[in-house]
């Protein structure tokens, strides 16, 4: 027996020192992603647990499919450029306006204190042209988060102003050295390169959540990304689409899903499409798989979130993986990759009922979508007491999808029994199909304020899928959102 355990655990013993160096080699052809990896922005800071950067929003051209576009960017760049820092550090971004548009930034996701939360006229006023704000806050969550407005948040999204904010965990004992940040999206314009008005369609557009005609992976069509066959990859992997769901498929070949919108989950799960709706994150290892010197393709299959999504559209071929001539590596068991993660309990939760609703258009063609039957330009905030723990059961009564995100917190997605689903995971957003019910367990532990709520849908926000929760004593903050017919 006790040569049995020795042998156990000299077994163990190779096997972690194995996954150690495979961790720290990569295994990626020379340049394997010189054609799609992201612009970085500049730390200027020397402080090794400080970053600090400059970024700016301004009109620049880009070339999209061999047009050039003058798009709203931030620093020059589409997408903007990938903030890379590590958990526990200190964030500091001095933005500045040079948009003829008020403008601000929300760090989707990041659990920043009330003042940082990037949403006019609750945590901060417009940045108006020629105007800085400096945003300043420490990153607590390991993961892939991303920045965008909240100020005409659809039209700007779609004109192109978001970047990821990726945290590293060097800790995290995911083993794969070859690492991706992927922002998924999509943009419209005309053959000229004009952008497409944020108001095409009217009404119409807005129910059903307008899509532009280019999909795009890190700001281009159809890039090229070079691997060697049977070498894993790490994608982190955001949604950034004003509309747009993805629907992500390999050719067949599956997706080992590790981590999501909070960072690594319970325990992987392996599945051949991948759907990430917007707002989502998703952290992935992919191995690809193929004769050298062959290619294979990352494509966006059809999903129905509504009526107009999938009419008349096709298959979207989103990247292109080009297989170097090298041999193919034989498959390698990954190292074992999980969290500890401990759910509220919901047993003594306060329930708080959201049900989401589109009534008929009126006699003057005017369309809204509402919560517990009113627009968000009348909605009344919700209220948490410090400390409390909140079941909101957010029922979809409409004809549409709606990724349901919450500012501020994470929260625990129950079943039907109230019991977490599996594999257990934080989330911020979380897509609620079509007549169905989500169940959502928040704990709202700390940071008091007034948090928005909304469809991540972000022409359904701008119609009236929006809220907001205050947590903690104090008056609640208004938010600056008009009428749309204002």
């Amino acid at each position: 027996m006790l040569l049995v355990r020795l042998i156990a655990s000299l077994t163990f013993l190779f096997a972690s020192v194995a996954g150690l160096a495979y961790a720290q080699t990569s295994l990626a052809p020379a340049s394997w992603d010189a054609n799609v990896k992201l612009t970085e922005i500049a730390d200027t800071n020397p402080d090794p647990n400080v970053v600090e950067v400059t970024l700016t929003a301004r009109l620049a051209d880009v070339r999209i499919s061999g047009t050039a576009v003058k798009a709203w960017t931030y620093d020059g760049t589409l997408p903007g450029p990938l903030i890379r820092t590590r958990v526990g550090n200190r964030l500091i971004v001095h933005f500045k306006n040079e948009l003829a548009e008020p403008t601000t930034v929300h760090w989707h996701g990041v659990r920043v204190p009330i003042e940082m939360d990037g949403v006019p006229g609750i945590s901060q006023p417009e940045v108006t042209k020629g105007q800085s704000f400096t945003y300043d806050f420490v990153v607590r969550d390991a993961g892939l988060y991303w920045y965008h407005p909240h100020v005409m948040s659809a039209a700007a999204v779609g004109n192109g102003l978001y970047g990821a904010l990726l945290v590293e965990d060097q800790a995290d004992g995911v083993g794969v050295a070859d690492q991706l940040t992927l922002v998924l999206s999509d943009i419209g314009f005309d053959d000229k390169g004009v952008l497409e008005p944020g108001e095409s369609g009217g009404a119409a557009g807005m129910v059903f959540g307008r899509e532009g005609a280019y999909v795009l992976v890190n700001g281009k069509t159809n890039p090229r990304l070079l691997a060697r066959a049977g070498a894993p990859q790490r994608w982190h992997i955001v949604n950034a689409a004003k509309s747009r769901f993805f629907q992500l498929d390999l050719q067949g070949q599956d997706f080992t899903v590790i981590g999501s919108d909070g960072g690594l989950q319970e325990k992987p799960v392996t599945t051949p499409q991948l759907l990430v709706t917007a707002g989502e994150r998703v952290d992935v290892v992919v191995t690809p798989t193929g004769t050298p010197g062959s290619q294979l393709v990352l494509r966006a299959m059809l999903y129905n979130r509504g009526y107009g999504s999938v009419e008349f559209r096709s298959v979207e071929t989103l990247m292109t993986i080009a297989f170097s001539q090298e041999p193919a590596l034989k498959p390698r068991p990954l190292p074992a990759i999980g969290r500890t993660i401990v759910p509220p309990s919901a047993a003594d939760a306060t329930r708080v009922d959201l049900t989401l609703t589109l009534p008929p258009v009126d006699d003057k063609g005017h369309s809204e979508f509402r919560v517990n039957g009113v627009p968000f330009w009348q909605a009344k905030p919700y209220l948490a007491k410090l400390g409390e723990t909140q079941l909101w059961i957010v029922k979809n009564d409409t004809q549409w999808d709606h990724p349901f995100h919450l500012h501020g917190f994470f929260f625990m997605r129950l079943d039907e029994n109230d019991q977490p689903l599996r594999p257990l995971a934080w989330k911020d957003t979380v897509n609620v199909p079509m007549k169905t019910t989500a169940r959502l367990l928040v704990a709202f532990d700390e940071r008091p304020g007034t948090w928005m709520f909304h469809c991540h849908i972000l022409d359904h926000a701008d119609g009236g899928l929006m809220g907001t929760v205050h947590v903690g004593p104090g008056e609640p903050a208004q938010h600056t959102t008009p009428h749309p017919a204002h």
